[in-house]
């Protein structure tokens, strides 16, 4: 059996990022993904996908992503049954990420870019006399 999942998105708020009580790094997360089709006269829909990183995935998210980030998450889809506190049964689905990537441009995500180097002097060449046009 396969379970397995990819999207790319932005993040939707901060990444919340919390402990066990051993000390595992967690954190959660929502990206805002584009649906592939839009129906004519309307406008693209859009999927909140809630995702949740272990341990070094964790950290990583934490570190390099903030709210409005675009990111690649690849992992797999785990759902819980819970009852709400209505009495109500109700299920949700996540992604828990193995896996986060930078999709966005250097100046999308905030980082410093070089500064352009200098047009470099040059001196022309003058020898086309023997060219046959």
């Amino acid at each position: 059996m396969i379970n397995s999942a990819v999207i790319m998105g932005r993040l939707t708020y901060e990444p919340e990022r919390r402990a066990t009580p051993s000390g595992v790094s967690v954190v959660r997360f929502q990206v805002a993904v584009d649906r592939n089709y839009q129906k004519a006269g309307e406008e693209r829909k859009t999927d909140f996908i809630d995702c949740t990183a272990w341990r070094l995935t964790a950290e990583f998210v934490c570190k390099y992503f903030h709210k409005g980030s675009m990111i690649a998450v690849e992992g797999s889809l785990q759902t819980d049954n819970y009852t709400d506190k209505n009495g109500e049964k109700r299920k949700s689905v996540q992604l828990v990420a193995n896996q986060a990537s930078f999709c966005g441009s250097k100046a999308e995500s905030g980082a410093q870019t070089a500064a352009p180097a200098p047009d470099a002097e040059f001196e022309p060449i003058d020898d086309d006399d023997d060219l046959p046009f």
